[in-house]
């Protein structure tokens, strides 16, 4: 491959494949600005909608397949083989004496439970009966203490064909600071038997904390072979020449590698859909003026939320993929089963509840052709009014009586005396405080005021409801930019390329040496270099970042700082404590500048790759009111029908502004405006959105 991925002429297409609608951005090329369009998802084969919607985007914009340069694609596919497989196949080798690594976990109880006499924990990703212990012990510096008895491993061999084990995982005591039995294992399995996918943690997470890592290692394991199989498919069906172009696979930490590499390390892609549209919304608001923000991407299943702080979105390492923990650097994002498929139902209490179960894209909304039998927020929308009676242009004929009828009978069940409306309007309110409550639980617990905020709102459900979420929170201004349902395609084709890295090796303030500091630093920067360049990025293109996971001696846990650029020096490394002592009293309030020895546990680099990026321009506008709307239609507001506007997206011009209530309606998204609420177009088209009363 070639150094062109992201500069090459022609033109660049981004697809996000989601539970209901895969979505495609086109720029570039002969095409004027950002060219979308959505096609359902196929979750019995995501390849197939993909290359659907690469064929119909490039046929509505005048383009042919040779004209497509570069391919970059966010998928699901790893965490949905996780979530809703079945773990049968999947086998764990460890240190000898530590065969009891997953049962024993973590000794956290889940909140809500009060206590632990009340939480039994949930069955393992692996059985105890498929733990295998090899005789080999390192110590925590790498050092041998017990050589590797490659008989062990033999015998594990034996026993994986016996019980038909197709994949496993290695963690090995301390393999992080020397993975070279973690590498013998490998071979003798693979000599031993052929066809058995194996995960190394010294591979996947070379980092301590035995749990989290054989966890992570172990979902690598599982994913691996259906991530080959699905990334093999979509290039068996790509057409013509695209089977030869570059084809990148975002990942959870906010940049792209090649699929041929993603392939290697598959868990890296878990949340690589929402990843995006975070990095999509952060373009979006800093184009707008707004450097922090909240973002809500609202889809068919679920609700992602992340913050963005001064530009950057918050990164973790402590993360979940349903039940299962992974410590993976991932953007934090948190997500609520409230999505346009989120299912209504009533609990065994008599309660009304929103989600966490959804339509998903099969069987669908109730109102949707061939729909579930269950209502869900999409029906009650349809039946307020509040969606067009036809979804993204027309595809999509939506069956409202059969909508009304679904939510009626939910009534039925909570003991009549609500009106269809009422209830599809509590349905609603129910969804909003879900999402809200999100909110407060990323800001306000965290002691963070989300009124310093705008919420910038997408996905295909999200901006129809968010406009009442920050009237339940105080924020000032939700965001909403041009085509909201297809943001997360556009932030694939924002991406850098990234290659993360890192290495443990715990050592104390008094102990750290400036030297022996670089040199580990100079290995990881070569490995994220090595990476890239593997992708055709060219070494002078190529960002380096060091930061290092600090805490004071004695704590368990630690804090993530920058590691400033620069040769590495006594004066650097005092810089690197400062930062430490000031981020841990920004973080927790207080801080031991002075009284407490701290000690480096984790060195971390990442290496960047810049990519080309479709701009953002700004025009000039003079204030001018909305014109005049395409129709109204009655939507439900409150406790009546109101006679509401209904403008198209691409009628309303920069500058111009209105008061609700009136509904905006474009390709793939619906947004409400409610009674009272200030709407203007920015320079960027983006409508900018205000609590009911504000000035406008």
């Amino acid at each position: 491959m070639d150094g062109s991925h992201g500069k090459a002429a022609g033109c660049r297409i981004g697809i996000d494949t989601g539970g209901t609608f895969t979505d495609i951005v086109l720029v570039g090329g002969a095409s004027d600005g950002i060219q979308v369009t959505k096609v359902p998802s196929t979750p019995e084969n995501p390849a197939i909608a993909l290359r659907r919607g690469v064929e119909e985007i490039v046929e509505r914009t005048g383009h042919s397949i040779d004209d497509v340069a570069t391919l970059c694609h966010g998928t699901t596919v790893a965490t949905n083989a996780l979530l809703q497989g079945e773990i049968d196949n999947l086998a764990l080798i460890v240190t000898e004496g530590f065969r009891h690594v997953l049962e024993i976990a973590r000794q956290s109880v889940p909140e809500g439970y009060g206590n632990s006499y009340f939480w039994v924990k949930p069955d393992r990703i692996v059985p105890v009966h498929r733990v295998f212990e090899i005789k080999e012990r390192l110590d925590f510096q790498g050092n041998e203490v017990r050589g590797l008895d490659e008989d062990s491993v033999r015998d594990v061999a034996r026993l994986l064909e016996k019980y038909r084990l197709s994949a496993v995982g290695v963690c090995l005591l301390h393999s992080y600071a020397n993975p070279a039995h973690e590498r013998r294992v490998r071979e003798i399995l693979e000599d031993a038997c052929p066809g058995v996918t194996v995960s190394l943690s010294s591979d996947v997470w070379p980092e301590y904390r035995e749990y989290e890592r054989a966890m992570t290692t172990l979902v690598d394991a599982f994913v691996k072979p259906v991530m080959r199989r699905y990334l093999s498919d979509v290039s068996e069906r790509l057409p013509g020449v695209l089977k030869e172009r570059p084809f990148l696979v975002m990942q959870s930490s906010g940049g792209v590698l090649s699929a041929e590499q993603v392939a290697g390390k598959p868990i890296s892609t878990a949340l690589s859909g929402p990843a995006a549209g975070v990095i999509g919304a952060r373009a979006v608001g800093e184009a707008a003026g707004f450097k922090n923000l909240i973002t809500l991407d609202a889809g068919g299943t679920s609700t992602d939320i992340c913050l963005v702080e001064g530009g950057a979105p918050q990164l973790t390492t402590d993360a979940s993929i349903g039940p299962f923990p992974v410590r993976l650097p991932m953007i934090d994002i948190r997500t609520v089963g409230t999505g346009g498929g989120s299912i209504a139902w009533v609990n065994r209490e008599g309660r009304l509840k929103v989600g966490p179960q959804s339509a998903g894209a099969s069987p669908g909304p109730m109102c949707y052709p061939d729909g579930g039998d269950a209502p869900t927020i999409t029906d009650a929308s349809a039946v307020l009014g509040r969606i067009p009676p036809e979804l993204i242009g027309g595809g999509i004929p939506l069956n409202v009586e059969r909508a009304r009828d679904g939510i009626s009978a939910l009534g039925e069940e909570l003991g009549g005396g609500l009106s269809a409306e009422r209830l599809a309007a509590g349905i609603l309110e129910i969804a909003n405080w879900n999402q809200a409550n999100l909110i407060r639980q990323m800001t306000i617990e965290r002691g963070i005021d989300p009124r310093d905020f705008a919420l910038l709102s997408f996905g295909g459900s999200g901006p129809a409801q968010s406009p009442a979420v920050i009237e339940l929170l105080g924020i000032g201004t939700c965001l909403v930019p041009p085509n909201p349902g297809n943001l997360s395609a556009l932030g694939l084709l924002m991406v850098d390329y990234r290659s993360d890295h890192v290495f443990t090796q715990v050592t104390g303030q008094d102990d750290l040496n400036p030297a022996a500091a670089a040199e580990i630093y100079r290995t990881l920067e070569a490995a994220a270099v090595d990476t890239l360049a593997a992708d055709g990025v060219a070494a002078g293109d190529i960002t380096v970042l060091r930061q290092a996971d600090i805490r004071y001696r004695g704590q368990s846990m630690e804090v993530r700082v920058e590691v400033p650029g620069g040769e590495l020096t006594e004066a650097l490394l005092d810089r690197m404590a400062e930062n430490f002592h000031a981020a841990h009293e920004r973080t927790f309030g207080y801080c031991y500048r002075d009284t407490q020895k701290i000690e480096l546990v984790n060195f971390r680099v990442s290496g960047l790759g810049p990519v080309s990026k479709p701009e953002l321009n700004a025009v000039k506008s003079a204030p001018a009111d909305f014109p005049a709307p395409s129709g109204t239609r009655p939507v439900f507001f409150g406790e009546a029908w109101v006679e509401t506007p209904v403008h198209l997206r691409g009628n309303l011009e920069p500058g111009m502004s209105a008061i609700g209530p009136l509904v905006v309606q474009e390709f793939g998204s619906t947004t409400v405006v409610f009674p009272g609420q200030p709407v203007s177009v920015d320079g960027n088209r983006n409508l900018l959105i205000l609590p009911a009363g504000s000035g406008n």
